[in-house]
C-alpha cells in the first residue's frame, strides 16, 4: 500500500511540472487590406489642394498576449515620385499628390526599405488570450492645389508588389526606426482621381464714361478672362442683355430712356458678339489650363441723346464646354 501511495504522488507531481511549463511561442501571422486612397472628381482650376482618407486594416494571430509590430512600408507607387511628391499617370500627363500619416498632412508616409521622404508609422498590434487581434489606421491623402494645366482624365498609381513591403514582428518597440526585419506581407491598393473638363470666367465691365451729345460713336472696351482645363473646347456667348436685343442693338436703360449700343469680337466692331439667337456670333476656344484673356469691344452710336444721368445694362456672359 504504502508503495502505491508514493507513485500516485509521484504522477501528480508530473502533471503539476507540466502544466506549469510555458506553451512554445507561436509563429506570428498578419493579413492586411488596404482601401483605395479615391480623390473622386477633381476641379484643378480652382487652386486648393483636394484632401481624402482610406483605411488600412491589419488582422494578426499567435501568441496570446503578445504584441507585433507592424512596418508599413509604402514605396512611390506605379506613377513614379519626385523629391518631395508622388504622382498619378493618366497616359503621360501627371498629378501630383501625397500620402501621409497624420490628419494635419505634415507627415509623410515613407518606407524604411526604399530611399523615401519618411519612415512608415509604426502599428502595435496586442494580442488577446486567444491569441489574435487587429488594428486600423487612417491613410490621409492630399491632391497638389495649382495643377490647372492637368489635362481631363482618369489618373491612377498602383501600389503593389516592389511599391509595398508590410514587415511584422514579435516586439514591444512603438518605433519602425530599428530597421527592416520579420515577415513580409505586400497588401495591394489604387490611388486614384478623375479630373473633369471645367471653365471658370470672370468679367470687367464696359465702361463708356462720360459724354454729352452723342453725335458720334463712342467706343470702349471690356474683358473676360476664361480659364478651361486643357483640350477643353469652349464657347463664349454674351446674352442681349436686359432689352434681350441683337448684339448691334442692345439697351442701356435710365428708367424708360434708352442708349442704344453694341458688343463686338473685333476692334474694327464688324463682328457683333451675341448667342445662339443670332447664328455665327459667338466667340470659341481652346483651353490650356492658363487663363485666356478676351476682349470686349464696345460701340455706342450716332444716335438722339437722351436726358443727362447714369445709363447701364446687364450682360450675362454664358461659357459653354
Amino acid at each position: 500500500m504504502p508503495l502505491k501511495f508514493s507513485l500516485s504522488l509521484l504522477g501528480i507531481l508530473a502533471l503539476l511540472l507540466l502544466a506549469a511549463m510555458p506553451a512554445p511561442a507561436r509563429a506570428q501571422s498578419c493579413s492586411f487590406s488596404v482601401a483605395s486612397v479615391n480623390f473622386g472628381s477633381t476641379d484643378t482650376l480652382s487652386g486648393a489642394p483636394a484632401t481624402t482618407n482610406a483605411t488600412l486594416l491589419a488582422n494578426c494571430s499567435g501568441s496570446p498576449f503578445s504584441t507585433i509590430l507592424i512596418c508599413p512600408n509604402l514605396g512611390s507607387g506605379s506613377g513614379g515620385a519626385t523629391a518631395s511628391m508622388r504622382q498619378m499617370l493618366s497616359g503621360a500627363d501627371v498629378l501630383n499628390y501625397q500620402l501621409y500619416s497624420d490628419s494635419a498632412r505634415t507627415v509623410v508616409w515613407g518606407s524604411q526599405v526604399w530611399p523615401f521622404p519618411s519612415r512608415p508609422p509604426a502599428i502595435s498590434v496586442t494580442l488577446n488570450g486567444i491569441g489574435t487581434g487587429s488594428a486600423s489606421r487612417q491613410i490621409y491623402g492630399a491632391l497638389f492645389g495649382g495643377q490647372s494645366t492637368a489635362p481631363p482624365g482618369s489618373y491612377l498609381s498602383s501600389f503593389s508588389g516592389m511599391h509595398v513591403e508590410f514587415r511584422y514582428r514579435y516586439s514591444s518597440l512603438n518605433s519602425c526606426s530599428g530597421g527592416a526585419s520579420g515577415a513580409i506581407a505586400r497588401p495591394s491598393f489604387n490611388v486614384m482621381a478623375n479630373v473633369a473638363a471645367n471653365c471658370l470666367v470672370a468679367t470687367q465691365d464696359v465702361d463708356f464714361g462720360s459724354r454729352g451729345i452723342l453725335d458720334s460713336s463712342v467706343d470702349a472696351t471690356g474683358q473676360l478672362a476664361v480659364t478651361c482645363t486643357p483640350g477643353s473646347a469652349y464657347t463664349v456667348a454674351l446674352n442681349g442683355g436686359m432689352a434681350n436685343a441683337p448684339p448691334t442693338a442692345r439697351k442701356m436703360f435710365k428708367g424708360t430712356e434708352t442708349v442704344t449700343y453694341g458688343l463686338y469680337r473685333d476692334p474694327a466692331r464688324s463682328q457683333p458678339w451675341g448667342d445662339a439667337s443670332t447664328p455665327g456670333s459667338t466667340l470659341t476656344g481652346t483651353g490650356n489650363g492658363n487663363t485666356q484673356y478676351l476682349t470686349v469691344y464696345g460701340r455706342v452710336q450716332s444716335q438722339t441723346t437722351p436726358s443727362p444721368g447714369v445709363y447701364t445694362d446687364t450682360v450675362v456672359v454664358t461659357v459653354t464646354y
